[in-house]
């Protein structure tokens, strides 16, 4: 029987920092987005608020110990952190630092480099940019020196003696093959193996791993170029006005929130033909409208039961002989402004969980 090892992506947000509170206003944390949203139409699942473990900080050493608690419980194999390092300056490695200081936080885990500008449109654009990447020899010389001290730790997730490690975004980089070789030579330096190197598969990037010099690529859910038409959010009859007003006068007219049926979303993937060398991922939902007041991507009506389903289809289709592991790259979770978590929501309790728990077996 197939073991599967679910990893899922860990967001470590929820707590204050010096350049948040300068940016978005003392106190801020991705709490403070969440609470803010609202419904955009009927049967809109909007806000999400968390339940079980409530609204944490990810400082507290008890706040990551019940998380960790309730992941092994459940059946989740480790959390892939995401990490953000800017030319040598990091920022939200506070949860992590202190995991690593603390042997009792013993569940497994990985990193994926969130190598995108921070701005202050929320997906990584040019506009009004907050922290920039930087990309040079130097430079990657020196971040895989300070990652090492991470791979180093028994709880890190290897494969073959080979720590794994991900890119977000690998077209960022001006030569993403020569950072990769560095990369690799460093890691040998230092008694490892190698490097299991890994990139997201997303709608940028759909070639195959190898061509570029990675092992491995994970499809990122929700995947956004694989879906079906896109539909209309209902307006309001004063938005629709408005709408044609400025339409007349020339103003800019944003496009149209949509949402797409999950359902149907989950069936498109299910039709698409598994890729070599990329593990499988999936979404139990999504909905980031809290982040965006304009043009969110929703998908709608997501149950537990929908998601297991394309659970266990995964499980039970795709060719794990091809690959080194099992991985399951599941996103998310605890991005609770992207509505896109794992963790216990007020409308759900832990039924995502119970349903991933369900397919495991």
């Amino acid at each position: 029987m197939i073991k599967i090892k679910p990893i899922a992506i860990y967001l470590p947000q929820f707590h204050p920092i010096p350049e948040n509170d300068e940016w978005w206003g003392k106190g801020f944390t991705e709490w403070t987005n969440v609470v803010k949203a609202k419904p955009r139409f009927e049967g809109h699942y909007q806000p999400h608020l968390p339940a079980d473990l409530g609204f944490y900080d990810l400082r507290l050493e008890e706040t990551r110990l019940a998380q960790e608690a309730m992941a092994k419980e459940y059946g989740i194999y480790g959390f892939c952190y995401y990490h953000y390092w800017f030319n040598g300056k990091r920022v939200l490695h506070e949860p992590l630092d202190r995991k690593l200081k603390n042997l009792n936080e013993d569940f497994p885990f990985m990193m994926c480099w969130a190598n995108e500008n921070w701005t202050r449109v929320w997906d990584g654009g040019e506009k009004d940019v907050l922290l920039k990447q930087d990309y040079s020899t130097e430079d990657d010389r020196n971040h895989i020196q300070v990652l090492i001290k991470y791979f180093r730790d028994e709880r890190y997730i290897k494969v073959e003696g080979k720590p794994v490690f991900i890119i977000y975004r690998p077209k960022l980089f001006p030569d993403i093959q020569k950072t990769i070789a560095i990369w690799r030579e460093e890691v040998k330096k230092s008694g490892f193996p190698d490097l299991y190197l890994g990139f997201s598969q997303n709608f940028e990037h759909r070639y195959e791993p190898k061509s570029k010099g990675f092992d491995f690529a994970f499809e990122f859910q929700p995947n956004f170029l694989n879906t079906s038409s896109k539909i209309s959010f209902p307006r309001t009859f004063i938005e629709k006005a408005l709408r044609r007003i400025k339409k007349k006068i020339k103003l800019k007219v944003s496009d149209l929130n949509y949402y797409i049926d999950y359902s149907s979303f989950a069936v498109k993937q299910i039709e698409s033909t598994f890729k070599k060398d990329v593990y499988p991922g999936i979404t139990p939902m999504w909905d980031n409208s809290a982040r965006r007041k304009e043009n969110p991507f929703i998908l709608h009506d997501s149950t537990p039961e929908k998601y297991k389903n394309w659970f266990q289809y995964i499980k039970e289709n795709y060719p794990w002989d091809t690959v080194p592991e099992n991985f399951l790259f599941i996103n998310a979770w605890n991005e609770w402004a992207e509505g896109n978590h794992l963790e216990p929501c007020q409308k759900w309790g832990t039924a995502y969980l119970e349903a991933t728990k369900a397919a495991l077996k």
